[in-house]
């Protein structure tokens, strides 16, 4: 007991009693993942915190400010031949590079590709979460989930989540019975469809690129060059980005991985011409 007194430690009994609520006396087994069956959204934290709560106190007025700093580059587009995704492979954290050959598209299935940018944690999970769900629907209805529904579903688990700290924008690339299909989702559950996506601290400098060399009837390797370009010169100028260049095309009948190539060695190529 003296050592417990000199060390600060409190016995068992009492750490349970701060963590369970008067009167309980056992852990209720709650759900440790997102369901779409339960009717509070909710996922497994410690009882007694409050995530919403706690962002809330680490901004300004608060006199804390925490801010998460993140870098990347990734970009979609469609085109006659499909839908092509380029991304970087860098993981940065403020001013320090934590991985510099990170895979920032997660395939989700055979037809449908997610990208990652924001938090590569809240990424990784909810668009593996995604993966299950879509999965589920395919052994429950024969058939494979439309690249609109899987951004839906996407978007309604972020709407669940607003506001509590998340950071995610994610493209959803796909093909279905209506084609090629393309969406933009977000932490704060906007989902927009369109022709053309880039994401991430360079993708100012990617749509400067993509924009002035895209067109409908490019060919594939027209557009395999368009979407290395985009990513390399965005790496090239802007400091959170890097690696190496990762491209997938989306065709009918499934992705395909198209290159990985080192940007240092791709823009001494571009420099030579």
């Amino acid at each position: 007991m003296a050592l417990l007194d000199v060390s600060g430690f409190k016995p068992y009994s009492d750490i349970r009693r701060q963590i369970l609520p008067t009167g309980q006396t056992h852990l209720v087994d709650r759900t440790n993942h997102y369901n779409f069956g339960t009717k509070a959204q909710e996922l497994a934290v410690p009882l007694g915190v409050d995530p919403s709560g706690f962002i809330k106190s680490c901004n300004r007025d608060k006199g804390v400010s925490i801010e998460l700093n993140h870098g990347t580059t990734t970009l979609a587009f469609k085109f006659r031949h499909g839908v092509i995704v380029a991304v970087d492979c860098r993981a940065s954290a403020g001013s320090y590079i934590a991985n510099n050959d990170v895979k920032k598209v997660i395939e989700i299935n055979p037809y449908l590709l997610g990208t990652m940018s924001g938090s590569a944690a809240d990424c990784m999970y909810w668009e593996r979460l995604l993966a299950k769900e879509c999965r589920l629907y395919r052994l429950r209805n024969n058939h494979r989930i439309s690249v609109a529904a899987a951004s839906k579903l996407l978007s309604n688990m972020m709407v669940g989540y607003r506001g509590m700290g998340l950071s995610m924008g994610s493209m959803i690339c796909g093909w279905d019975k209506e084609g090629p299909g393309l969406y933009y989702v977000d932490e704060n559950g906007t989902r927009l469809s369109g022709r053309m996506f880039s994401t991430g601290s360079g993708n100012s400098y990617a749509y400067g690129v993509v924009d002035s060399g895209y067109r409908e009837d490019m060919t594939v390797e027209e557009a395999y060059e368009l979407g290395i370009r985009g990513i390399t010169y965005a790496t090239h100028r802007d400091a959170y980005s890097g690696g190496s260049v990762n491209m997938y095309h989306m065709q009918e009948d499934g992705w395909i991985k198209v290159c990985k190539e080192d940007v240092s060695e791709l823009l001494h190529r571009y420099k030579k011409f």
